[in-house]
């Protein structure tokens, strides 16, 4: 299958279409260049700053990585076994799968490579659903939304003043607070009674991914401690790149880079939310280093390590599934992820179209 540039299958077509771009983003330039802005000055910086990094930190780089890759991995194989024990599950198929997602979602939109890697699931265990491993999905996300909120928390009371601002707050409006948190109770019971019924049945398929949770010391040694291994060799990517760039490392700029990336990627629909997480990490840096060395960083960062995502993902697909059988599966995964997203979209539409009417 061969992804197509703007969706156009006429060659002659997509090159027209190619060359406007190009064209039209030699005339901004041009236009900022008359207006004074020193354009072809801050891309030649920008190239400079994007080749300093070292080869040692990029192999340092592409090692965490993968460690983060493969306990991410081995978190989902211990759920799918738990939430279908009957099935013959090989780690390095769920590694191959989450990897395909994972290299996915460096270049296309609105995180679709994470549904590829769900119905890759479905497809390599016998008798899996797509609400069966949803739930599975559910379970997986557990950890890294506490660590996420951790790293929110932290940023919030890293802010001078924050916490008295927000006691403050709580001490003179004693009253709307309780309203606020009575009528956010009150609105949960409502929701939850509306939709349980319309519910049931897909949680009754959904609790198998789920599976895992009944035991909880299962969950923690198989679940949670990989994740935490993941999330921490995260942060050391974070900081290798920071230091590659000569970017002064401390915990700070970690989370700040690390809540930043969170936000980008939670808003951002380009792919690999380029663009969004250049703007996030300069606005992160900013106390730190300069916004050139920033863009640098965070660039190099993603370049590296969308191209590292994208090898061994290649590797590892082939080493699970074969060349022939793992083009196949990630090609009709893919496949059916569009259309499941496609769904999906006319879907909300089509609820947002009944609201207003």
């Amino acid at each position: 299958m061969t992804l197509l540039p703007f969706g156009d299958p006429s060659r002659a077509r997509r090159l027209v279409k190619v060359a406007g771009w190009l064209a039209g983003l030699a005339l901004a330039v041009a236009a900022l260049e008359l207006l004074g802005v020193d354009v072809r000055g801050w891309f030649s910086t920008l190239w400079d700053t994007l080749t300093e990094i070292p080869l040692g930190y990029l192999v340092a780089g592409w090692a965490l990585q993968t460690v983060q890759t493969t306990l991410t991995a081995l978190g989902w194989y211990f759920i799918l076994r738990a939430g279908f024990p009957d099935a013959p599950v090989l780690y390095r198929a769920v590694l191959a799968a989450y990897a395909a997602g994972v290299a996915l979602n460096g270049f296309l939109p609105a995180n679709i490579g994470t549904l590829v890697t769900l119905l890759m699931f479905v497809a390599i265990i016998p008798r899996a659903t797509f609400a069966g491993v949803l739930g599975g999905m559910v379970v997986q996300k557990i950890f890294f939304t506490v660590a996420g909120a951790f790293v929110y928390a932290y940023l919030f009371l890293s802010v001078e003043g924050s916490f008295e601002l927000q006691l403050n707050a709580l001490h003179d409006h004693p009253v709307v607070f309780a309203v606020a948190i009575a009528g956010a109770a009150a609105l949960i019971v409502v929701l939850a009674r509306v939709f349980w019924k319309r519910l049931r049945g897909l949680w009754e398929k959904a609790k198998q991914g789920g599976a895992i949770l009944a035991r909880p010391r299962d969950y923690a040694l198989r679940v949670a401690l990989p994740s935490f291994g993941a999330w921490l060799a995260k942060l050391g990517v974070i900081a290798v790149f920071l230091a590659g760039y000569g970017i002064t490392v401390t915990f700070h700029a970690v989370m700040s880079v690390m809540g930043g990336n969170s936000i980008a990627n939670t808003v951002s629909v380009t792919p690999g939310g380029v663009g969004v997480n250049q703007a996030a990490n300069v606005a992160a840096l900013g106390g730190v280093t300069d916004a050139s060395t920033a863009t640098a960083y965070s660039l190099g960062q993603q370049l590296a390590v969308t191209a590292w995502n994208i090898a061994f993902a290649i590797a590892v697909v082939v080493w699970a599934f074969g060349w022939a059988g793992g083009r196949l599966l990630v090609e009709r995964s893919y496949a059916d992820a569009k259309a499941k997203a496609a769904d999906q979209k006319a879907q909300r539409d089509a609820r947002r179209a009944a609201k207003r009417a």
